[in-house]
């Protein structure tokens, strides 16, 4: 019933070696790279309310600024495979970080709506790129140590999402928005110097090196809609994503309108995210020793379940546990980004797993936060939006149950 990860999906046959042994730049550009690409998300929504208020925008607004993530997510899921092509996926990973930073930066300072959202959706699109740039990243460096450094990096994209959620709310309290909103500009300026040693180090066979990408002989990216895996794991990634962002964005508002504080909710947020860093730890490693990981989705669900009940009827009366039950959910999220490496052969096979994955998901999600909000003020409940969600964990279950069975991509593209 196990199966290390190593001999799931190996290109050829590795022998470990220490997890740093030669590698210790990469490792830290991937690490602070994984950390950046959920800043702009949650520094902003716990704040949506109050930005608002302050450059004036209507409630329905949020629900639009709460569509980005996704759909620029899904951008850079087509967008990527074709840098990658043109400069290499270390420069990519670098052009990733410094579009990410500019985009934050700017977002932090401009006085119109149609500014912040310009500038949201560009320092989104970098971290759009990173997340799909990242995992053949991983199995080029580390084939040998998959299952670990899938836990990691993941690990950091969940500390990545917690951090701002946490500590926005009270930094605008002191500072301002614009403070709360403006200096994690800085964290992937940090995540660009890595990547330029390391491609110091390469010079240039970034670009002669094309092992990591479908090429024409190889791989075919076209291929990936022929297979019932690359379809799974988009349903399995994208409903994930739906229902995380839609909570994301309406999480505070949920709350408030059961009588709490923003700061209230901004907190829920952040527990919200910090579950994740648990499913983070856990899920990569489970997920590369059961040889299919399906029934661990189920518990997944189920807990999706139980938390839109307790959501829906006592928001209050135990938030602690529904946001919990919420958290442990999206355990979907870490196992689906692992299995992008379980279940090809090669770099190329991640790297078009990963777009197909990323891109067709995240489009997937960007109706999420809209039609949850649509939903809500239409009906002028909760009832209508949660069983929206509750339609994307059925749909989750069913990609999953293709993505999680044990074959790999590049057997099925007929």
């Amino acid at each position: 019933m196990t199966a290390p990860a190593e001999s799931v999906a190996p290109e050829k046959a590795f022998t470990p070696r220490a997890l740093l042994e030669g590698r210790l730049l990469v490792f830290a550009a991937i690490i602070t790279s994984a950390f950046t690409l959920r800043l702009a998300v949650t520094a902003f929504t716990p704040l949506a309310e109050r930005i608002g208020t302050q450059i004036g925008y209507s409630t329905a607004v949020v629900g639009v600024f709460g569509m980005i993530p996704t759909a620029m997510f899904a951008a850079g899921g087509i967008l990527t495979p074709i840098l990658v092509r043109r400069i290499g996926l270390e420069r990519t990973a670098l052009v990733a970080m410094l579009v990410a930073a500019a985009g934050q930066a700017v977002r932090a300072l401009v006085p119109q709506t149609w500014e912040l959202l310009l500038f949201s959706a560009l320092a989104l699109a970098g971290m759009g790129i990173g997340n799909v740039v990242i995992p053949p990243l991983v199995k080029r460096y580390f084939s040998d140590r998959l299952a670990m450094l899938s836990a990691l990096y993941i690990t950091m994209v969940q500390a990545g999402t917690v951090l701002p959620a946490l500590i926005a709310v009270p930094l605008a309290d002191a500072h301002g928005w614009r403070v709360s909103i403006g200096l994690w500009a800085v964290v992937p300026l940090v995540a660009a110097l890595p990547w330029l040693g390391v491609l110091r180090d390469r010079r240039g066979r970034d670009l002669i090196d094309r092992t990591a990408l479908p090429v024409r002989d190889e791989t075919p990216a076209g291929r990936a809609w022929r297979s019932p895996v690359a379809w799974g794991m988009a349903g399995m990634f994208g409903m994930t994503s739906l229902t995380t962002y839609s909570m994301f964005t309406w999480l505070p508002k949920i709350f408030s309108d059961a009588g709490a504080s923003p700061a209230f909710g901004g907190t829920m947020v952040g527990i919200f995210s910090l579950i994740g860093l648990v499913a983070a730890l856990a899920a990569p490693s489970v997920t590369a020793r059961v040889r299919n990981p399906f029934p661990i989705v189920i518990g997944c669900a189920v807990c999706y379940f139980a938390a839109y009940a307790g959501l829906l009827l006592a928001p209050m009366g135990a938030p602690l546990l529904w946001v919990l039950l919420l958290g442990l959910g999206p355990s979907t999220f870490p196992m689906a980004l692992t299995l992008i490496n379980l279940r090809t052969r090669t770099q190329a096979g991640s790297a078009t797993l990963s777009g197909f994955t990323q891109g067709v998901g995240y489009l997937a999600a960007c109706a999420g936060p809209v039609l949850f909000g649509v939903l809500h003020t239409s009906t002028g409940g909760w009832g209508a939006p949660f069983a929206l969600l509750s339609v994307a964990v059925v749909v989750l279950l069913a990609g999953a149950w293709l993505a999680c069975k044990p074959r790999m991509l590049e057997d099925t593209w007929s």
